[in-house]
């Protein structure tokens, strides 16, 4: 149980390494051919280029794998609404109508 335990986190720390090196040149070398003919900035070297890749992990929470717990709402909900009868899921309409407003396209009226 140990070892595979070892072998996990080494294929971890391996493929981390790999996806850093291998992101970290291709915005390295993306970034000297783009900016310097375009903007006319100057060129950045392979740790200002992982540097990139970080801050735009803090600004924008890129590099998403799977959905964590922020959607558990949504799974309770689900399981909340396949447990309600068919009238209990009209109430529930009808009283998130009342709290937020009508959300389905309204019922055609004849125009005068």
């Amino acid at each position: 149980m140990k070892k595979n335990w070892i072998t996990r986190g080494l294929k971890f720390a391996f493929f981390a390494v790999l996806f850093i090196t291998v992101f970290g040149f291709v915005v390295m070398r993306l970034w000297n051919w783009l900016t310097p003919a375009i903007f006319g900035w100057h060129g950045i070297n392979f740790w200002q280029a992982v540097g990139l890749l970080v801050l735009s992990k803090i600004l924008f929470g890129g590099f998403h794998g799977r959905p964590g717990r922020h959607m558990y709402w949504r799974r309770r909900m689900i399981e909340r609404w396949e447990q309600m009868t068919p009238e209990e899921r009209d109430q529930f309409r009808q009283g998130m109508r009342r709290r937020c407003g009508s959300y389905a396209a309204p019922a055609t009226t004849p125009k005068v």
